[in-house]
């Protein structure tokens, strides 16, 4: 007899499901006792450290995650990180255990009570089967949902006791035979606009988004700026690194104010935008969107983020796919190349480290196949000092919620293993999700973890000063033994008291067979 469990892990493999990631309860156990020897489980010891790992995992991997986890209690604990996951447009299959189906009704123990709805507002779709039978047919479905333009976040519910009931053959062969295209692309008229816009402009800029970084995106962006001799810009708040940061084209990441936004922008009379929501601002500003003079068209593949843009003119469709097009149809042009930006130089004096130097020294030490996941947040407007070569090279949290990076970090890793990962973290960022370095350790996965340690929420006591907020102890977090909480982890530390110190240790760690974690100062 095909089982009902014996179908829902067929119907994982036919969508190329490569792990399960999670933290399962009492709801859960049936679903593992039928977990085959070809899926690993990956046991993490948090919730919002198991989403973030599979969000990682799912990123670098190019597949749909998959998250277990236990019941209401479970997934209100991964909500957090979820935020990221949905923001970020990761493919990913959130199940959750249901309680048994006699018990639900009356509302005993772990009842997860109307899960349907617990999920929303960061999830595409939801559902819990109605019979057991049902169950393969939903994660079909939410499988092929959210591995759809716009990609992201599904929920599903499964009752304890629906696992060892019997499967329907026949529906179940249906579900082995179907499949979704999921890309939609932008029509041809609407990027002949958008070309004949950028060919007849004086002064165009182009703008990239983390939904241009793919291999063929982020190889197209460097020919269309090539081409057409573009400055090229990276929007606000990027969780990814569309382009190369030494190119002579490249220009920085935008503000996050909507008024200084307005201010850069306004240099060009055409911009044209792949990849991003237009935009994502964050430090507040009274000034306007937009400066008269200048005209926005940007491709976006997700229909809300080009809706509630408060100006431009913006094409549905597979950014990537039009940066492709764009760029073989684009005229060439032989105006002046965009004046090259300059990088200051670093302060270096110790023993607590300015950002920039700090940054210099791990650039020195990582090579360009490195990814680096970060969740450093006062250094996070200085990102453009690593130097990045190739697509998918640098990850950040999509929505800004802290305890992503560290167990992405992990994830990253293990679904792209040829490419050592570094993680650069702040050390107050460090201690939303520090029980994934229990996972790394177990899993010997070699990520080396950078802490920077400054004692003080840094970025908020930043922004307090230009929110006018008065300053008190409340940002304060000193007394945190960074070094001690990694190795009673299981993880190998240690201390970097110069620069050369750390950048050796970044150095060997593109060898390292294992976890490690390396603090410094921060000033």
């Amino acid at each position: 007899m095909v089982t009902v469990s014996d179908a829902f892990y067929g119907i994982l493999r036919h969508h190329g499901v490569k792990a399960v990631f999670g933290n399962p309860g009492s709801n859960e156990l049936s679903f593992l006792t039928g977990l085959p020897d070809d899926i690993p489980y990956y046991l993490v010891l948090q919730e919002g450290a198991a989403i973030a790992i599979a969000d990682g995992f799912a990123q670098a991997s190019g597949t749909t995650g998959f998250l277990n986890l236990h019941a209401a209690a479970g997934s209100g604990n991964a909500m957090g990180c979820m935020t990221n996951t949905a923001s970020g447009h990761t493919p990913m299959v959130v199940m959750a255990g249901q309680q048994a189906r006699r018990y639900v009704p009356v509302g005993a123990m772990l009842t997860n009570v109307d899960p349907v709805k617990l999920g929303d507002p960061l999830v595409k779709w939801s559902g819990e089967p109605l019979r057991p039978q049902d169950a393969p047919s939903l994660l079909s479905k939410g499988l092929m949902l959210a591995d759809s333009a716009p990609r992201g976040v599904v929920y599903l519910s499964v009752p304890l006791d629906d696992w060892t009931e019997a499967a329907e053959d026949n529906a179940l062969n249906h579900l082995l035979e179907r499949g979704v295209d999921g890309d939609p692309v932008v029509p041809q008229r609407a990027l002949d606009t958008l070309v004949a816009a950028l060919d007849r402009a004086s002064a165009p800029a182009l703008v990239l988004g983390p939904g241009a970084d793919t291999e063929e995106g982020f190889q197209a962006a460097v020919a269309l700026a090539e081409r057409a001799h573009l400055p090229v810009w990276i929007a606000p708040s990027p969780p990814r690194a569309p382009f190369p940061t030494r190119h002579r084209c490249f220009q920085g990441q935008l503000p996050t104010a909507a008024g200084e936004v307005a201010d850069v922008l306004a240099h060009y009379d055409v911009v044209v935008s792949f990849g991003a929501p237009v935009f994502r601002y964050h430090v507040p500003s009274d000034g306007d969107f937009l400066q008269p003079g200048t005209s926005v068209y940007a491709v976006t593949d997700d229909p809300d983020e080009a809706a509630r843009a408060p100006f431009g003119r913006i094409s549905i469709g597979d950014p990537s796919d039009a940066l492709v097009r764009v760029a073989a149809a684009a005229a060439g042009s032989d105006r002046p190349w965009p004046a090259t930006r300059t990088i200051p130089e670093a302060d270096t004096s110790g023993p607590h480290f300015t950002i920039e130097a700090i940054l210099d020294a791990i650039d020195r030490g990582k090579n360009d196949d490195t990814v680096i996941a970060l969740e450093w947040t006062s250094g996070e407007v200085m990102r453009d000092r690593l130097t990045i070569t190739r697509a998918k090279s640098l990850f950040y949290s999509a929505a800004g919620g802290l305890g992503w990076g560290l167990p992405a970090a992990i994830g990253l890793r293990l679904g792209c293993p040829e490419r050592p990962v570094v993680a650069l973290i702040g050390d107050g960022a460090m201690q939303y999700t520090p029980s994934a370095l229990w996972t790394a350790a177990r899993h010997q996965v070699p990520v080396t973890f950078v802490v920077c340690t400054n004692t003080k929420y840094r970025a908020l006591q930043d922004l307090a000063e230009i929110m006018h907020v008065p300053g008190g102890d409340y940002l304060d977090i000193s007394g945190i033994g960074v070094l001690d909480i990694a190795r009673g982890y299981g993880l190998e530390v240690h201390r970097a008291e110069s620069l050369e110190d750390l950048t050796d240790y970044v150095r060997k760690g593109m060898t390292a067979t294992g976890p490690r974690l390396v603090e410094i100062l921060q000033r």
